[in-house]
């Protein structure tokens, strides 16, 4: 009798210890309205990626945009690396338009298309990154047309075309 009582109290005392509390939420800022999120995160890190893919053409001719140095391969990197955190930011709570999953899907795949285009700027593939940067318009084209943001902002408006 004597084991099957051990055991009991053992099992009885396992379920004593220190109650464990759920987690809190954590605490994302999103006061930051998502326009300006677009003007000031997303335009900026995106243009900072196709600024330094493809090729301009003027009447004087062509010109490679691709980078020359090592800070244009920085800027360029940091542009991409950018997009893929700004991408995240926008699945926080706070910042999702319904429907939700479609937001989501958007997001993620703008932020995956960044990674791949962060990856081509390490290996310096520059044909990778021309490819990917029209990848990535057209994703971010899509998200709009499906969430039309509701007025281009002042930083929108000024920034280069890819």
């Amino acid at each position: 009798m004597r084991p099957i009582l051990a055991i009991a109290l053992l099992l009885a005392l396992a379920g004593c210890g220190p109650e464990e509390k759920p987690l809190a939420a954590a605490p994302f800022n999103t006061d930051i309205p998502l326009e300006e999120v677009m003007a000031h995160v997303m335009d900026p890190a995106a243009y900072a990626f196709w600024n330094g893919t493809g090729t301009s053409y003027t009447a004087d001719g062509e010109t490679d945009l691709s980078p020359k140095t090592e800070a244009e391969w920085k800027r360029v990197e940091d542009g991409a690396a950018m997009v893929v955190l700004g991408s995240n930011s926008l699945m926080l709570p706070g910042y999702a338009r319904p429907p939700v999953a479609d937001w989501y899907r958007h997001a993620r795949k703008v932020s995956e298309i960044a990674k791949r285009a962060k990856d081509a700027v390490e290996r310096k593939d520059t044909a990778a990154m021309s490819s990917i940067g029209i990848e990535l318009d057209e994703a971010c084209e899509a998200c709009h047309m499906q969430f039309s943001p509701a007025e281009e902002s002042p930083a929108a408006k000024a920034a280069p075309t890819p």
